[in-house]
């Protein structure tokens, strides 16, 4: 692939010299910025033999993600989810994907249990996944890079458009992932996992001082596991470096890197027909394990690494200077062979032969100023700053379909090598580069907040696909305004209207380049933050929402006279309702709780089929309760266990088409899981069950031969050492 070209000393000057901006504000009484405390969940015996386990970042309070300040969550006029990673540990979520099994308006799981990514929904459009606030090097085709989750603190999820912080994001949202980071404190842990599919994991972290104002973290990771699919197995290697200098009082700067190596073998990623996994087969139902590759041709291997760092420079107790950056590279190969056709007999699979190769790179900054002060009566907390994105991808692919059938009730391989096709077809090969200037104002007048947003972008797309490489510039001013009064009980109610947009490449059949399109939403809810001493933390949210996306790309619908001509003339519109809380209670109980119904549809197509279709992977309905609880006294003192239930309402495989008219439906499902774990100082023992009565049910069909089997019975032992 073609690299990046030297950005300049331009570019660099640009990003320094917001440092040199004067402070044109004097701000006064800002808080300090919150320090990440390393303890996370820890296990005490009192004097009186009582066995407390303390999970003190359980139930979450900020997310900087929210506002890019250190603004509590119940002032921020917009939903949004922590997964933190007390709830991480204590539930033991592998990946992102299970993560977000009992947060409300976000879906996970899409395809099954897929090996390779995270592949979730959020409120109706597919998120975009951004690592300490800036972008992944994701590829134009999956808005994920499957970077692993043990190596991260928490999932913030911010619901409904972006922009206004973030540039170029979907309207449903993005979900950030906040590195582990280095602290003063030394301390750490060594973990090991054994499970079902012969699931092995060892992982750790450890941290501590290395010297006056220098403190250091490691983690590391790897995995060796099969899946529920016959003749698949995956290892993972990964390992994150942190550093951080306190370079003085007020200043300090972090480095912060990961590196992750994938290498999954025999896999086909699903694509099974619907004859016998949705719908009846006559002749017989298709076995959950059923490969329909080629164990010893299919492999997908996967190499990624990111190194950068945050730099924050305090100039009074009420401003502060704050930059990341981060250069990133995403590079993965697969090859497969997969089932396409189902055959008249009902048992004999057609197949082809599937080579693809996709290289990343990504430089990302983001430099802003984070002030208060006062004017009059009104408290402000002021907001500036400049971010850029430089991102190139070049990807290829090859089909072959002279691929010899298979049997699908009795699978009989390949006994000869297998030749692999060149990969002679660009599917992408471009540049984007991207410019965002924002502020924000969060204007306090006793206890009304009024926030207000702006930001301008600036985009230049080049595609050489093209003979002639074709470039594109676009400009876009986002902005966001909300309101949130907060009542001394801890109670907000807030409404907020809020602006996003994506580039769109490519242009209308007479060379009309396409606009971007755009995201608007309209959000009122109420949030609850209650903490009462230190035996009671709750908070709870509801939101209702309403998000409209135009400038949707369709079909012409002149396709006579322009075939295979698109317009901008699609839109589509999610709306609904959204409640959830997490609390814990004296140390002992936790509860998570979710509820969302989300109306996501196609409001205007020129498309038929497509007019009042309900966009892919998003059941209208999605309930979840998790409650564990651990005893503190007595003979069982440290003992403890949970049980949760999972409702999905039916939801959509595809939107349809002129390739796939039809559309596939997958039917609703309640799930079960449990959890039973036993905590001394220091130590931790667990073992998690999900789908633990193992319902077995299609999780999505994107077409007649496009089924994933959801995810049966899965059970973990974890056992963990802390010091």
């Amino acid at each position: 692939m073609r690299r990046f070209s030297r950005f300049g000393v331009g570019h660099i000057a640009l990003l320094a010299s917001t440092a040199l901006m004067p402070a044109a504000v004097h701000a006064q009484d800002a808080p300090a910025p919150q320090e990440q405390d390393d303890v996370g969940v820890e296990t005490v015996r009192q004097d009186d033999g009582a066995i407390i386990v303390t999970a003190r970042r359980f139930v979450p309070s900020g997310a900087i993600t929210a506002s890019k300040t250190t603004a509590p969550l119940i002032e921020t006029p917009q939903s949004v989810s922590v997964i933190s990673r007390d709830q991480i540990d204590l539930l033991n979520f592998v990946d992102v994907q299970q993560a977000v099994r009992y947060t409300a308006g976000v879906v996970g799981e899409n395809y099954g249990p897929d090996l390779r990514f995270d592949f979730i929904t959020l409120r109706g459009f597919i998120p975009d996944q951004y690592i300490d606030g800036l972008k992944a090097p994701v590829s134009a085709t999956i808005a994920n890079v499957g970077v692993d989750l043990y190596g991260f603190e928490a999932v913030d999820v911010l619901k409904g458009p972006a922009g206004v912080l973030y540039g170029t994001t979907p309207p449903g949202g993005i979900y950030n992932l906040t590195s582990r980071r280095p602290s003063t404190q030394t301390g750490g842990e060594f973990q090991i996992k054994y499970g079902t599919d012969d699931f092995k994991q060892a992982a750790g972290t450890i941290t501590g001082e290395l010297a006056n104002g220098l403190s250091a973290r490691l983690t590391g990771l790897y995995r060796d596991r099969d899946s529920q699919t016959d003749f698949v197995t995956a290892r993972r290697a990964y390992v994150a470096p942190a550093v951080a200098y306190e370079i003085g009082p007020d200043t300090k700067i972090t480095a912060l890197g990961y590196y992750q190596w994938d290498r999954v073998e025999g896999d086909t990623n699903g694509f099974l027909p619907a004859l016998g996994v949705l719908y009846p087969n006559p002749v017989g139902k298709v076995r959950r394990g059923t490969n329909l590759g080629e164990p010893d041709y299919n492999f997908y291997r996967r190499e990624q690494w990111g190194a950068g760092y945050e730099f924050t420079h305090r100039f009074s107790p009420s401003l502060r200077f704050t930059q990341n950056v981060r250069w990133g590279e995403y590079h993965e190969y697969q090859q497969i062979i997969y089932g396409t056709f189902l055959n008249a007999d009902n048992r004999t699979v057609s197949r082809a032969n599937y080579p693809y190769k996709d290289d990343v790179a990504n430089f990302t900054a983001d430099s802003r100023f984070d002030g208060s002060f006062a004017t009059g009566a009104i408290e402000h907390r002021l907001l500036v700053g400049l971010d850029y994105r430089n991102y190139r991808e070049a990807s290829a692919f090859a089909f072959d379909f002279n691929v010899p059938s298979i049997d699908l009730f009795n699978p009989v391989y390949s006994a000869t090598p297998i030749a692999v096709p060149a990969l002679t077809t660009t599917f992408t090969d471009q540049r984007l580069k991207q410019t965002g200037v924002y502020l924000q104002d969060q204007a306090k007048i006793g206890n009304f907040i009024l926030t207000l947003s702006g930001r301008q972008d600036w985009v230049n797309l080049t595609n050489y696909v093209p003979a002639t490489p074709v470039e594109t510039k676009q400009d876009k001013f986002t902005w966001r305004v909300g309101a949130t009064y907060v009542t001394d009980a801890g109670i907000a109610p807030y409404v907020s209207y809020a602006t996003s947009f994506l580039p769109v490449v490519g242009a209308t059949f007479t060379g009309d380049a396409f606009s971007p399109s755009s995201g608007e939403q309209i959000e009122a809810g109420v949030k609850y933050d209650a903490r009462l001493l230190d035996d009671v933390k709750l908070f709870a949210t509801a939101a209702v929402f309403r998000i409209e996306q135009t400038n949707v790309v369709t079909d012409d619908p002149d396709q006579i006279n322009h075939p295979g001509g698109k317009v901008q003339a699609g839109e589509v519109v999610s709306k609904g309702l959204e409640l959830e809380v997490v609390t814990r209670i004296r140390e002992q109980l936790s509860i998570n709780a979710s509820y969302s119904y989300i109306d996501a549809k196609i409001t205007k197509s020129n498309f038929a089929l497509e007019d009042n279709a309900r966009l892919s992977a998003q059941p209208r309905h999605k309930a979840s309760l998790f409650v564990d609880y651990t005893k503190a006294t007595g003979s069982l003192a440290g003992a403890g266990g949970g049980f949760g239930i999972r409702h999905l309402s039916s939801s959509p495989g595809n939107v349809p088409s002129v390739f796939v008219p039809l559309v596939y439906t997958s039917p609703a499902a309640t799930l079960f899981d449990a959890t039973l774990h036993y905590d001394l100082p220091g130590w931790r023992i667990a073992i998690n069950g999900s789908n633990i009565f193992d319902k077995r049910y299609a999780g999505r069909c994107t077409s007649a031969m496009g089924c994933f089997f959801a995810e049966g019975r899965q059970i973990v032992g974890t056992l963990t050492k802390r010091f």
